[in-house]
């Protein structure tokens, strides 16, 4: 299932999961009570970046316990090796805050 940006600031997260789909596209779910649930912009289509600052930024008005990025490995379907049914996803935290970033300058 997935939620609206601007619905899930009324609501409770536990949770949100910037997930790293390809090298520079990011996708985000929020873990909620009933579930976890694909955060979608306004517009109803999946909010993705090509930039973790952008999603970052983006989330900067949701409040959560913890903001973490989740990276899959796909080493061991390059190497033939067969599919275990393990998650080889590593975990990273996002850090305390989600405070938007300010604009780069140059």
């Amino acid at each position: 299932m997935k939620v609206m940006l601007s619905d899930l600031k009324t609501r409770t997260i536990d949770r949100i999961v910037v997930e790293s789909v390809d090298l520079s596209l990011y996708i985000a779910y929020a873990d909620v009570p009933e579930g976890r649930l694909l955060i979608a912009a306004d517009d109803g289509k999946p909010l993705k970046t090509r930039n973790l600052l952008d999603m970052k930024s983006a989330l900067s008005k949701l409040r959560a316990a913890e903001m973490v990025l989740v990276q899959r490995s796909a080493y061991d379907e390059m190497v033939g090796q067969s599919f275990a049914p393990t998650d080889n996803g590593m975990e990273i935290p996002l850090g305390p805050g989600f405070e938007a970033l300010p604009a780069w300058e140059h």
